[in-house]
């Protein structure tokens, strides 16, 4: 996150932003690997996903109040791609448990200093390309968030969307802040066409803003197995036993996502409405959405790569030169020790790739 900060956008009170960074990107083998998972991938840009969603929070929030929640393979990236971040503010999972459980380690820190901060949950693997408008929307569910509700950001849909979950909205609320009426899964074709035609529903994007001491109450009332734990940990936090306690509390924790265990059960649920060019980049057919395609429709990274009459190609190179002939609406990934290569259209199926080759024994690759 850059150092520089504008504080004419600064929420009332104290923004604290938590990535969230511990995903695995399987959907973008051979690139995304164990060790190198697709947030820390520069695939919208030059920059890793990770470091982009930092950077656009400047003017917002400043680096010191910055979390990033992670697994302890990936620390050093984490520190070596979110400049300013302190090593105390790493929050590292010693198992992934969804994200009710990360969340709850993240606001039980931010509670131990400030009980009442404003906590903006964001996921590490997302673009915008409209920073500004962006920053107007956080700016202003943190002011929501601040009256006592959880809130999250919708997207306006662009297109009926079979793969996010959607939320439908309710009454006004305050300024473009609406009521949640509901939260729903990812629809099939006909259903997306109705939430489109209709206005009254937007993509989730995962995207959380409340204060501290909101969502510990939210933890209480909705997963009181989680509260339980989780104050065992609050209890250690700035103690000598609090690695301890960590390692043996979290990994009894309910695994399960903030959606199912609080967003979709509690009252005091807003969202404020958001139209900056969001993707959640979620398969190398995302690519044209985020990254400059030529006259022909291909989007190429790098230098490497020779295209001879093809059109709408996604063509992710090496070292070595790469050629594609010919081809059409394809995807061709060549990560030097794997190649792959498939239609654009069954981009979501590379995840059967992954488990194929780890029901095969071939973790080297994985």
């Amino acid at each position: 996150m850059s150092p520089k900060h504008d504080t004419s956008k600064t929420p009332a009170r104290k923004l604290y932003p938590v990535i969230m960074a511990g995903g695995a990107g399987t959907r973008f083998w051979p690139l995304s690997r164990r060790s190198r998972p697709k947030q820390f991938l520069p695939l919208a840009s030059s920059r890793p996903l990770v470091t982009e969603t930092a950077e656009r929070l400047s003017g917002l929030a400043v680096p010191k109040d910055l979390y990033v929640v992670c697994g302890k393979a990936h620390v050093q990236s984490v520190l070596r791609m979110v400049k300013g971040l302190a090593r105390a503010h790493v929050l590292v999972e010693p198992v992934a448990r969804n994200t009710a459980p990360a969340i709850a380690l993240a606001t039980a820190q931010v509670a131990h200093h400030d009980p009442k901060g404003i906590i903006a949950v964001l996921p590490s693997d997302q673009h915008v390309s409209d920073v500004a408008g962006f920053q107007t929307a956080l700016a202003e569910a943190a002011a929501v968030a601040e009256q006592g509700c959880i809130v999250t950001l919708g997207i306006k849909p662009t297109r009926p969307e079979t793969g996010y979950g959607y939320i439908r909205v309710g009454e006004p609320f305050t300024g473009t802040a609406r009521r949640v009426q509901a939260f729903v899964e990812k629809p099939n074709g006909q259903t997306a066409m109705a939430y489109f035609a209709s206005g009254d529903y937007l993509w989730n994007a995962g995207i959380f803003v409340f204060r501290a001491d909101v969502m510990l109450d939210a933890f209480k009332a909705h997963m009181p197995a989680l509260e339980v734990g989780l104050r065992q940990i609050r209890a250690a936090i700035g103690t000598r036993g609090y690695a301890k306690a960590l390692a043996k509390v979290f990994p009894t924790l309910p695994a399960i996502s903030i959606d199912y265990g609080v967003a979709e059960r509690a009252e005091n649920i807003a969202v404020v409405p958001g139209d900056f060019g969001w993707s959640d980049v979620g398969s190398f057919n995302a690519l044209p959405e985020v990254r400059e395609a030529d006259a022909r429709g291909n989007v190429v990274t790098g230098s490497a790569a020779v295209l001879v009459d093809c059109e709408g190609c996604v063509v992710v190179p090496g070292k070595r030169p790469l050629a594609v002939v010919g081809m059409n609406d394809v995807v061709v990934v060549d990560a030097g020790d794997a190649v792959l290569v498939l239609p654009k259209a069954r981009s979501q199926d590379v995840r059967k790739v992954v488990d194929e080759l780890q029901a095969r024994g071939l973790e080297r690759y994985l």
